[in-house]
């Protein structure tokens, strides 16, 4: 039976689906990691070089800085990414009415309004959630809820990726890089030393932790650069994992801003609401993107990540932003 590459490209999401029991094993197992690590560079190798003196000694100094401040920075953006939700679809959403014209909000229901003049488009409709589906919006058979702007399942995070922390997900990537980049590069030369001397200072168990945590993370290292420059093109072109498997032979990405606007509405940074903001955006409000669902107290932040046109007609759509 003949099967399309879209279909069996879905299957490796299904797939993870089946590491759903692992749980929060994978949150333990990514701290033995950063265990072993810790113990093979600071225990063993570079916390005893400081008191050697001379130069070994200012070396073993700014790799302990640098180690300690990318260690934080990895830790802070991984549990970010575990413990922020990914932003869901609020109970019985629908698409935003004008109650007294009977029509949609022309900020936010253009593309409902048009499934009834294109017949080649549809209201999507999640049948495992039983409610109506924003664009950009798919089911996690893992959480068993619809994520808004969902990108992956992560097992390593037990968390969906969605829209509200998949900038945290790229910063781990980004930091993850740098650090296990930095632990490899830092303990190659006593792994040379091992190879071309057949001995090496230190504990047999000290000499495998160090041997141990080369190899971990000079693996890390290779396979979170390929995450990484995936994900840098997925955000340049302003889409999605799943999205990337849904474009097929669409011409253009509606939500494609340009890779520079695509990177300021990921990050937060520069003018966001832009020219020809009000026909394609980030989360593409004008299609209707439940902004009910981001309560918040910083309406300016909201502002940003969402870029909506106008801040006061935003303040009307949240009801817990009039008062800020």
């Amino acid at each position: 039976m003949h099967r399309s590459g879209a279909t069996m490209a879905w299957n490796v999401f299904k797939f993870c689906t089946a590491l759903r029991g692992l749980g929060s094993i994978m949150i333990l197992l990514v701290l033995g990691v950063v265990g072993v690590t810790y113990y093979a560079v600071v225990l063993t190798n570079y916390g005893p070089a400081l008191y050697a003196g001379g130069l070994d000694s200012l070396v073993a100094l700014a790799v302990l800085i640098l180690f300690h401040s990318l260690l934080v920075m990895l830790l802070w953006s991984y549990f970010s990414v575990v413990f922020t939700d990914p932003g869901s679809v609020p109970p019985n959403w629908k698409p935003m009415i004008d109650e007294e014209r009977g029509e949609a909000d022309p900020l936010v229901g253009t593309e409902f309004s048009n499934v009834l003049s294109d017949p080649n488009q549809r209201v999507r409709y999640c049948r495992k959630c039983n409610q109506l589906k924003p664009p950009r919006c798919h089911h996690c058979s893992v959480c068993g809820r619809c994520v808004l702007k969902m990108d992956h399942h992560c097992v390593w995070v037990v968390n969906c990726v969605g829209a509200l922390n998949y900038k945290c997900f790229l910063l781990f990537l980004f930091y993850t890089f740098l650090e296990t980049t930095l632990v490899t590069a830092s303990l190659l030369p006593h792994f040379i030393t091992f190879f071309s001397d057949g001995e090496i200072p230190g504990t047999p168990g000290s000499l495998a932790t160090t041997f141990l945590a080369f190899v971990l993370n000079l693996a890390f290292a290779l396979s979170v650069l390929g995450f990484l420059i995936m994900h840098i093109s997925l955000v340049a072109a302003n889409t999605t994992t799943i999205e990337a498997y849904e474009k097929k032979t669409t011409p253009k990405w509606r939500y494609d801003l340009g890779r520079r606007k695509n990177f300021e509405q990921e990050h937060n940074t520069g003018r966001l609401i832009g020219e020809g903001c009000e026909s394609r955006g980030f989360y593409y409000l004008e299609s209707s993107f439940p902004v009910s669902c981001f309560a918040t107290s910083k309406p300016k932040l909201l502002h940003d990540r969402l870029g909506h046109p106008s801040l006061p007609k935003l303040k009307m759509m949240v009801p817990s932003l009039k008062n800020l």
